[in-house]
């Protein structure tokens, strides 16, 4: 396990200096692309081409919302015109703007992504998606890797999942003694295996 990724968007603006980031031992960034069916990150495509020149692993994320899943999957793929060796997630969470995504809706997103890549996508989740299953395990979503957002000392699985694969541990703030990146407060996660497996994961997610 160590510290692999950082996961950033909009609100971490463009002046990033990612050559330091990976001076720092961080592997790979995950970026926001987008939400819903009509919102895109509009510091993606800039961020993503300075990780990439800074050798660092690219993937991004779509922030899920309470819209049809295929719709928003569709418009997700379409932005980023997903590039071999990029990883794709589906960030789950609770919306604090408007309707959240549903489990059915998530299915939709994920089940979709699959259908045109061939790979289940990352999930990205934590509390609410735990509160969704009320104890039973998801028979679609289960086919993803599990990217657990838990700030306390160690991540509860969600029922289903007998393993994550990522652990967003901080936000930059909260969680254990957090640490900045490049003098940057961010979200920080944790790879369950070694540095050596992180390419070939990050392979088997990506398109």
């Amino acid at each position: 396990m160590f510290d692999a990724v950082i996961d950033i968007s909009h609100h971490n603006g463009t002046n990033i200096d990612f050559a330091a980031i990976a001076r720092e031992g961080i592997a790979g960034v995950v970026h926001k692309a987008t939400q819903g069916t009509g919102f895109v990150d509009p510091n993606f495509g800039t961020n993503r081409g300075k990780a990439l020149d800074a050798g660092l692993r690219f993937g991004s994320y779509h922030f899920g919302t309470g819209e049809d899943g295929g719709t928003q999957a569709d418009f997700y793929l379409r932005t980023v015109g997903p590039r071999a060796g990029e990883l794709l997630t589906l960030d789950f969470e609770g919306n604090n703007a408007g309707p959240s995504m549903t489990l059915e809706e998530a299915r939709a997103f994920v089940t979709l992504i699959h259908d045109r890549i061939g790979k289940w996508p990352v999930l990205y989740a934590g509390h609410f998606l735990k509160d969704l299953l009320n104890g039973h395990a998801d028979p679609v979503l289960v086919n993803c890797p599990l990217w657990i957002a838990q700030y306390g000392p160690a991540p509860v699985l969600p029922v289903g999942w007998s393993k994550w694969t990522f652990w967003q541990w901080t936000d930059g703030s909260a969680g254990v003694d957090p640490q900045p990146v490049a003098g940057m407060h961010c979200d920080r996660d944790r790879f369950s295996g070694a540095a050596a497996e992180l390419p070939g994961f990050w392979q088997s997610v990506a398109a």
